[in-house]
């Protein structure tokens, strides 16, 4: 039996695209959150170190690895974490995808996500035929509920959960049985404070979890951090003993991160000073594109973190697709999120510094021509 799974949306795009490729200049592409920037010489260094790589990796992943992981939660979220608390994977997307799975979930069980949510939540319920709720509500999520996902800072919307909404949403899980994951792989990009000095709060704090972190998981990714994605360098943190099963299957599937890529983790991890770096250009075309944006008229909603603006006129996101479009500029239709984006669009600022240029000359000219 063929699985019915979600569509895959960005297949919509193609004709705007193509109307955008056609604009005086070409187009300026901020659909998509593929870092451009390139990747840290030292974590380059460590990777070209390590290539005479020619006995099979462990999935764990190596002892210097897990440590690294377990050192970055302490020093960036201040939690305390063994190397048994910690599990490195291919990416975070194929975790994501998975876990379901892997817990034993299936028909006539719920898998709980964000209202505007990054569709693999969405796609891992499928994988197992468990139903797919949207919900931000923790009063809302049904006794069937068996996996919670939650994503702060969002991912489309760049929302930020505090530790009380994060408390409430652990304690809910918990007294539905449920396993709770926090989908954290924007937390060292804040923009509004308190998030623009410190990482934003993980479902893993003290403060959130109390003294233990039963039925709750942490997932993290370096792709955005270190412009890592070409990588697939990610991990997860958290429950031990749902670690553990889940190690078990994955070394039964061979899923094992390569071995250079673990030590180019490692040295990722150590060095927080390139992460800053990149935080701080990411920051200077966020402000370019955010003033470009409301001066041509768009509200930006949330986005207080990540890599997005989640940008609205008032209209039909795909209106708004196809009025950037015309002006050489591609963006994602905030349906690609779910309902809950039926009028925003979401605004990479991964794009290179001149084409981030370019876009705002083009909102801008657009302002000008508006008030003529």
């Amino acid at each position: 039996m063929v699985l019915d799974l979600p569509d895959f949306p960005w297949d919509q795009l193609v004709p705007f695209k193509q109307r955008a490729a056609a604009y005086e200049g070409g187009i300026v592409d901020l659909s998509v959150g593929s870092p451009v920037d390139p990747t840290p010489e030292i974590v380059r260094r460590a990777l070209a170190g390590a290539t005479d790589a020619h006995a099979y990796p462990q999935v764990a992943g190596t002892p210097a690895l897990r440590e690294a992981i377990a050192d970055w939660y302490g020093r960036r979220q201040g939690i305390t974490l063994t190397p048994e608390q910690v599990l490195p994977t291919i990416g975070s997307k194929e975790f994501i995808a998975g876990l379901a799975l892997w817990l034993g979930i299936g028909p006539g069980d719920t898998v709980v996500f964000p209202e505007a949510a990054y569709p693999t939540y969405e796609l891992g319920a499928a994988l197992v035929r468990a139903d797919a709720l949207a919900s931000d509500d923790p009063a809302a999520w049904p006794e069937s509920t068996k996996l919670v996902w939650l994503n702060s800072p969002g991912n489309p919307d760049g929302r930020v959960l505090s530790v009380e909404q994060l408390r409430a949403a652990v304690a809910r899980a918990r007294e539905l049985g449920a396993v709770i994951v926090g989908d954290e792989c924007y937390a060292e990009l804040g923009w509004e404070p308190p998030y623009d000095a410190s990482p934003t709060p993980s479902i893993l704090d003290p403060q959130v979890v109390g003294d233990r972190v039963d039925g709750v998981l942490s997932v993290y990714s370096l792709s955005k951090q270190s412009n890592l994605a070409g990588y697939r360098a990610a991990f997860v943190a958290g429950d031990a003993a749902i670690l553990a099963d889940v190690l078990a299957v994955r070394k039964h599937t061979g899923m094992m991160p390569p071995l250079p890529v673990q030590d180019a983790m490692i040295v990722a991890l150590a060095d927080d000073r390139h992460v800053q770096q990149q935080k701080a250009r990411y920051r200077a075309r966020r402000n370019i594109l955010r003033r470009a944006l409301e001066g041509a008229g768009f509200r930006i909603d949330n986005s207080e973190a990540g890599l997005y603006l989640w940008a609205t006129r008032g209209e039909p996101a795909l209106d708004t697709v196809g009025w950037l479009a015309e002006r050489g500029i591609l963006v994602a239709p905030g349906t690609f999120y779910g309902p809950a984006g039926a009028e925003h669009v979401r605004v990479a600022l991964t794009a290179t510094d001149d084409r981030i240029a370019a876009a705002a000359q083009r909102l801008a000219s657009t302002r000008r021509l508006a008030a003529s």
